[in-house]
């Protein structure tokens, strides 16, 4: 796959990541040892060759991760520093984590962790002179690979190449803004979790032979998502809006008249009536919750 890197020419993937695979002398770092924390280091690892430590306030997890992808692990106030550093903590730890770990980034710092506005400003912050990206894996782990969407805030051969990386790795990855894909989490996460729990509290025990081409598949989206990880979609439900609207339309239906409800689905037809080519990248395996799942503190996360 090819793509612009920073200095605006084009290159393939393996040019770029061989370019930057020079400039990671050190090893990369990753706070955070759950799921994707560890994905990811597999992944760089595989396709830069480069070492990888990891660093968690569970040092048992942080062992067990560097032993998975043959790397090591480090102290979690480590004063080390390493070639680039990669924030891969829940969403609500994002802005901390860059501030505590970014004077240990020498060339690079990007996080992983499903929300840009606040991990991106703190990158900025914290890091001005750092080569920056944040990345949002739009699948869990074990669903890998998939779409990734990315802001590339102030990118340099190393990011370039770890784009390149992930793309080597089958992932298909996008550049977004802030606020586009923030915008975009209200309702492709935060929205449609809540309305798909919402059935799920709202439904009664029917045996299967009464499902519908809608109750079916609604089903199964109900128990993919309560039986996933209430920390995952919390952590989304705390850092996006979305499910007051869903509530909202939820009374505006249970309270129309007939003339009213035919308003609402017109409504609702015109909202959906021309959607946008289905992405063609590996639908049928994603998977929510894709962010980070082990807090900097060690509290456990599931990758969704």
């Amino acid at each position: 796959m090819d793509s612009t890197t920073s200095d605006g020419v084009d290159r393939p993937a393996s040019e770029r990541r061989r370019a930057g695979a020079e400039q990671l002398a050190g090893e990369l770092l990753v706070v955070g040892a759950g799921t994707v924390g560890r994905w990811l280091a597999g992944v760089l690892a595989a396709e830069l060759d480069s070492s990888v430590a990891f660093a968690d306030a569970d040092r048992a997890a942080a062992d067990a991760a560097a032993e998975a992808v043959g790397g090591r692990a480090v102290a979690l106030d480590t004063d080390e520093r390493f070639a680039a550093v990669c924030v891969a903590v829940p969403i609500s730890a994002a802005a901390e984590a860059v501030a505590t770990h970014a004077p240990r980034a020498e060339h690079a710092l990007y996080d992983v962790t499903g929300e840009m506005a606040a991990p991106v400003a703190a990158m900025a912050e914290h890091a001005p002179e750092r080569e920056r990206a944040s990345f949002h894996p739009l699948f869990a782990p074990e669903n890998a690979p998939g779409r990734i969407a990315v802001v590339p805030d102030a990118p340099g051969p190393i990011t370039d190449a770890i784009r390149a990386a992930l793309e080597a790795g089958g992932n298909a990855v996008f550049e977004t803004s802030v606020e586009e894909h923030d915008t975009a989490m209200e309702t492709v996460q935060a929205r449609a979790h809540a309305a798909v729990l919402a059935f799920a509290l709202a439904a009664e025990d029917v045996p299967r032979r009464f499902d519908t081409p809608v109750s079916g598949p609604l089903r199964e989206l109900a128990a993919q998502v309560a039986n996933g990880s209430s920390g995952v979609y919390g952590e989304i439900q705390g850092a996006f809006d979305g499910a007051g609207e869903v509530a909202a339309a939820a009374e505006r239906i249970a309270e129309a008249s007939p003339e009213a409800f035919e308003e609402l689905y017109r409504e609702a037809g015109v909202a959906f009536e021309q959607p946008g080519p289905a992405p063609s990248h590996r639908p049928d395996r994603e998977s929510d919750g894709g962010e980070a799942d082990r807090t900097a503190s060690g509290s456990d996360r599931p990758s969704g």
